[in-house]
């Protein structure tokens, strides 16, 4: 019978760009830097890695769906690289093949980098998606764009729970507000300014009730991780974090095939944080769990993550929200990063930057965010729309 892979591997270096316009910076240099501050953290060298995995999601870099950018950027020495994309859950995707490498016994220490250069490219987060997709049923989801399908899963979920506009829009509100005040404290986001709820509720409307505020931007940046056998972890460093699990899970396609799906939630969510907590033997996730990065596309997709993940009840996520429940000084802080929200969004690293925060913040290393103690994070990463995408879910502690 399958074990999982709980405590089986460790993170032993990580290492993550300023997230941004990074104009002064291709996609090489990016990488570099990233890898680099990884390699360096972990104590080994770059002789020592065994194997690495990459992932780009829209960065082509010239060479195709190729893994050459890496191997070429860090010059390394003939060892097996692996291209990976999985939507915006590419760079969770490149850190799972490498801890699963690892897991299996076939390598002892592995990499994993996610970049992606979305200024150069002209992205704005607004394409015809379903022609980007290249899908000829075009995703079962003509003209969609992501504000749009995000918005209709926000307006489902206030007719679900009586919720009305106005408050509505003053909880996603908070929402965003909150990864504002957090990202103050990160040198390493995108964006690093405080937004007033109001400011907030009153900005240009984007897909109703999703305004300015509600949407995260799209930046360049990598991220990086070493990973090893738990076992000689404590070899390279005191302090290393250890992978208690990593799940993934994809639509079937059901939700928009049935009519027991009402749109108020992400299913594949659901199923995957079930598999992710039967892997790391927790029980009570609203009690075990000590901080979180969610997949914050959209603050509506923060507000429902609260529950799919199941640290706030069916419907009562707005009071948790409204307590001051994900604040940095509540009990399962949200977002210490300031989150896709305001530490950017580069489709490839997204992943890996959400466990680069979660490291430090173990290791109590998160300097002027640092949370009290920490023993267990969680990152949900999210690919696609609500009616049909996919979920990555890693859990990570000491």
């Amino acid at each position: 019978m399958a074990e999982g892979i709980k405590d089986k591997v460790a993170i032993i270096g990580m290492g993550c760009t300023r997230f941004g316009e990074r104009w002064d910076m291709g996609s090489e240099e990016l990488l570099v830097e990233a890898c680099t501050e990884a390699i360096e953290d972990s104590g080994i060298e770059k002789k020592d890695i065994n194997a690495a995995w990459f992932g780009s999601c829209m960065d082509d870099n010239n060479v195709g769906k190729s893994a050459l950018p890496l191997s070429l950027a860090l010059k390394l020495p003939f060892i097996p690289v692996t291209r990976v994309e999985n939507f915006c859950a590419t760079g969770s995707e490149a850190l799972r093949g490498a801890v699963y490498a690892v897991a299996s016994g076939a390598y002892d220490i592995c990499l994993a980098a996610g970049v992606e250069k979305l200024k150069d490219t002209g992205f704005g987060g607004l394409p015809d998606m379903p022609s980007a997709l290249g899908t000829k049923n075009r995703f079962l989801m003509p003209n969609v764009t992501a504000p749009g399908g995000f918005a209709m899963m926000a307006t489902a979920y206030f007719a679900k729970y009586g919720i009305s506009p106005k408050e509505g829009k003053e909880i996603l509100a908070t929402i965003s507000a909150k990864s504002h005040k957090n990202g103050i404290n990160n040198p390493k986001a995108h964006l690093r300014r405080e937004v007033t709820v109001e400011q907030i509720i009153n900005a240009p409307m984007i897909a109703w009730p999703l305004g300015l505020f509600d949407c995260c931007g799209v930046s360049d940046g990598a991220a990086a991780a070493i990973v090893c056998r738990a076992d000689m972890a404590k070899n390279f460093r005191p302090d290393p974090v250890k992978i208690k699990s990593m799940q993934i899970a994809i639509s079937s396609g059901e939700e928009l095939m049935y009519q027991d799906w009402d749109g108020s939630n992400v299913r594949t969510a659901v199923h995957c944080a079930a598999s992710a907590y039967e892997e790391a033997g927790i029980k009570n996730p609203r009690e075990e769990i000590s901080m979180m990065e969610v997949h914050d596309c959209f603050s509506i997709t923060e507000l429902v993550a609260y529950e799919d993940l199941q640290t706030s009840a069916r419907g009562k996520a707005g009071d948790d929200v409204r307590d001051g429940f994900y604040n940095m000084d509540g009990k399962i802080p949200c977002q210490p990063d300031g989150g896709l929200k305001c530490f950017g969004h580069p489709i490839g690293a997204s992943g890996l930057r959400m466990m680069y925060e979660m490291y430090k913040q173990l290791q109590g290393k998160a300097g002027d965010r640092q949370i009290d103690n920490p023993s267990i994070g969680l990152t949900h990463n999210m690919g696609g729309f609500p009616a049909m995408n996919l979920i990555s879910i890693a859990i990570a502690g000491l």
